[in-house]
């Protein structure tokens, strides 16, 4: 769903970079709070020190999953935006700056997402993905069963709902600042109806992937902190009755070994993800694409900024192996966004560890 260059007009792209600017200000904050969270490890390790290169690690997995467009209709394709599985794992405000060092590294470096169409494609895919998403994974947790199923299924629902969330977004965003004359009412019934379908491959990978953190570092995952174990009954009388409510008691953290396992594990399935198995990713054009393309949307799309750098269209310049050059390309986008990702994160850490001594 990445918008390029030329699909909104001017004053409205300026207007969404000075939204999204903001949402990152609000976002840098609160991502503070949020990566000096959480239960202390082993031998009284901050909850930092655990969070902050995870971050890192989910921006680096998000990117390398958004090489992976899979089919979802006659000719069309889908991708992971994200934002739903960076919420969940590691605090919403948090996830929008993950999900924003995606964008930014795919816009400079792989000439993906226009970059005067920077501040849509943030407030679209970042902002709006993460805060339905989060929004209703709170909703749903506080109903549902106390238990890891509930963590997973709502995850499930919360990511099936933000990819036509950002459909909605963007075709409100087009209503109001669009370059060519179309018939709204279409677009938005081609936008959500495909988009419907790319929520389902979303849900599915996320919650398969909270699912997989579940299972080996619960307390690393943020949308479960708050996991309690399950009531107790007690025979009273002969009859079963609700024990004392005990107090919430975060999911015990693992040796610290296994945090760096998880890390390693990790970048290595991106690299994979990214360097080979993205080779075999549908050709067929994103929700988008294929509704600009039948539209006349793609009419007004302009010629990216970044369109002559080396690793324009996920490709490295000069190698001629398309296989060989999609997957240097893919290693070097992950390397690059754990990097700065990474980077971002921990000194957001080391500001919180400052102003809290």
């Amino acid at each position: 769903m990445h918008v390029p260059d030329g699909f909104i007009n001017a004053p409205l792209s300026a207007a969404t970079g000075v939204l999204a600017a903001g949402a990152v200000a609000v976002s840098l904050r609160g991502a503070r709070r949020e990566l000096a969270g959480g239960p202390a490890g082993p031998g009284g390790e901050p909850g930092g020190e655990r969070t902050a290169p995870l971050a890192g690690l989910v921006a680096a997995f998000i990117f390398a999953v958004q090489m992976l467009n899979f089919p979802v209709a006659a000719g069309t394709s889908g991708h992971l935006l994200g934002g739903a599985l960076a919420a969940i794992l590691v605090g919403p405000c948090t996830g929008i700056l993950c999900v924003s060092v995606v964008l930014l590294m795919q816009g400079i470096l792989f000439a993906d997402g226009g970059l005067t169409a920077l501040g849509v494609n943030i407030t679209d895919m970042a902002v709006v993905t993460t805060v339905v998403a989060y929004g209703v994974f709170r909703g749903l947790v506080k109903v549902l069963p106390r238990g890891r199923r509930s963590i997973t299924g709502a995850a499930f629902v919360a990511a099936l709902l933000s990819v036509p969330a950002a459909a909605v977004a963007f075709t409100l965003i087009y209503a109001l600042g669009g370059t060519t004359d179309v018939a709204l009412g279409k677009v938005a019934t081609a936008m959500i109806g495909v988009h419907v379908l790319i929520g389902i491959g979303e849900a599915v990978i996320t919650a398969l992937t909270v699912g997989a953190v579940l299972a080996v570092r619960p307390d690393l995952v943020h949308g479960a902190r708050d996991l309690t174990r399950p009531r107790l009954k007690l025979r009273v009388d002969g009859d079963l009755v609700d024990a004392p409510a005990p107090a919430p008691e975060p999911v015990a953290a693992a040796p610290r070994a296994s945090r760096r396992a998880l890390w390693i594990t990790g970048l290595v399935t991106s690299l994979v993800l990214a360097g080979f198995v993205s080779f075999y990713a549908s050709a067929n054009p994103d929700g988008l694409e294929k509704v600009a393309a039948d539209h006349g949307i793609d009419r007004a799309a302009e010629e990216h900024a970044s369109a002559d750098s080396p690793l324009a269209d996920y490709g490295v310049k000069d190698v001629s192996d398309a296989r060989l050059s999609g997957g240097l390309a893919g290693v070097i986008g992950v390397g690059a966004t754990v990097v700065t990702g990474s980077a971002v994160f921990w000194v957001l850490r080391r500001r919180r560890a400052s102003e809290a001594s």
